[in-house]
């Protein structure tokens, strides 16, 4: 979820357990029980802040778990964008004072928490969650693991990517609209910017090709293996060719007028879902339920998703939820995100808002869901596959830092006509003066 992560709609409520019906029944397997959490008779609120939109209050989740612990108040507060969340919880964190019970933690921050922030995080492993860290695609854990083998989070979600597309639009400037022949015609990203001039010329009134030069960056990249940091540790944005690749195609594409100019998550980009100001944008698992969420009904059935361009998957976003060791309530904390995060969850949270599962046991049981919203689209196999084909990604010390200032670069090429040459070496100095 980014999910960058910032992934969706600000969320912010208060859930009563006194509301409620009380339940003794268990879980069903689904990774908790009913007298787990707050057993020793007193009441317990847990503060839970994340960011964007993990899924949870939208499957009714929260509501599920206080039914079956009635003990336990859930205060949940969502921040939409990451990059106004994690600098305050920084500031919260290293002041050892108001911080929630349950954290959200981005994977771009992941690096950054196991190695600067580790010993402010409950080890995992000493709590409830021990028996479910395995439970994830392999290299969720290891993102998790600190230098001393502390596991500070379990895995939310990943970002399997693919293409997301209006269909009405496509078909008004000829172009297919069947997600197999559509995959055909971009089976590379030069490809892809082609088939966008192609739309270009027959392109209804006021639509682009694509929605931004960031979303078709962060696509283009999603591909590689390394990205920002090499396995060292040390920083190679500025000489890897996977980032040139990607910004060059990117710039190309503003340059040439395929983008509709829309800064991702602002409210102008959340209105173009619903006028049919882009055809086409990166749609990593997670954009399902955004899509969904800001073009409403009157956008069900215009809608398909066709395999990325460049013959493999990629991954762009997922999370994990943490316990800081400031918390009161450690052990029902723990709990709490144990349940959150088993296959039974992560495969509601998918149906429901998109997040394509981190359990190993939810991807397989996701593997055939169809989405009605999405002309049918087999939303379970296109996002699995993509998973299994997307490369492990080298997470590097301030990766969500680098892709910010990139990202403000290629604003600087497509909204204001900067020389690319000049918003190039802009980025270099703005990293050099926030990471080193």
């Amino acid at each position: 979820m980014r999910k960058t992560r910032s992934r969706s709609i600000a969320l912010v409520a208060v859930l009563s357990a006194s509301a409620l019906l009380t339940s003794a029944c268990s879980s069903g397997g689904s990774g908790g029980s009913a007298t787990t959490a707050g057993s020793g008779g007193g009441k317990v609120t847990l503060n839970v802040n994340l960011f964007g939109t993990f899924g949870y209050k939208e499957a009714g989740l929260f509501d599920e778990y206080q039914t079956l612990h009635p003990n336990i108040t859930i205060n949940y507060t969502s921040v939409e964008q990451e990059g106004d969340y994690w600098p305050a919880f920084l500031t919260h964190l290293n002041a050892g004072s108001g911080v929630g019970d349950v954290q959200g933690i981005e994977v771009g921050r992941i690096a950054q928490a196991t190695s600067e922030l580790g010993d402010k995080f409950v080890d995992l492993k000493t709590t409830s969650a021990k028996d479910s860290i395995a439970k994830f695609v392999d290299w969720k854990e290891k993102a998790a693991t600190t230098s001393t083998g502390s596991v500070i989070g379990l895995g939310t979600d990943i970002g399997p990517m693919a293409i997301c597309y209006r269909t009405d639009l496509l078909q008004q400037a000829g172009l297919p609209t069947d997600p197999t022949q559509l995959a055909a015609k971009m089976s590379t990203w030069q490809d892809y910017l082609n088939l966008g001039e192609q739309y270009k010329a027959k392109a209804p009134a006021k639509s682009a090709w694509t929605d931004s030069t960031g979303g078709l960056y962060n696509a283009i990249l999603s591909q590689s293996q390394e990205q920002y940091y090499d396995a060292s540790g040390k920083l190679i944005y500025d000489t890897n060719p996977a980032i040139k690749n990607a910004w060059d195609l990117s710039v190309k594409a503003a340059q040439n007028g395929l983008t509709a100019k829309l800064a991702q998550f602002s409210d102008q980009w959340n209105q173009a879902f619903s006028t049919g100001s882009f055809a086409t944008l990166a749609c990593p698992s997670w954009m399902i339920g955004y899509i969904k969420g800001q073009a409403g009904t009157t956008g069900s059935g215009k809608w398909n998703v066709a395999a990325l361009p460049g013959g493999e998957g990629g991954n762009w976003g997922g999370s994990y939820l943490a316990i800081p060791k400031a918390s009161k309530h450690q052990a029902e904390a723990a709990d709490l995100i144990t349940w959150l995060t088993a296959a039974a969850q992560q495969q509601k949270v998918f149906e429901k808002v998109g997040n394509f599962p981190s359990n190993t046991d939810a991807i397989a049981a996701v593997a055939t869901v169809t989405d009605p919203y999405f002309t049918n689209a087999p939303i379970g196999k296109i996002f699995g596959d993509a998973a299994k084909s997307a490369p492990v990604q080298t997470l590097g010390l301030h990766d969500g830092d680098v892709k910010t200032q990139i990202t403000n670069g290629l604003t600087q090429v497509e909204a204001q006509g900067v020389d690319p040459a000049k918003a190039w070496a802009d980025v270099q100095a703005a990293v050099k003066s926030q990471v080193g």
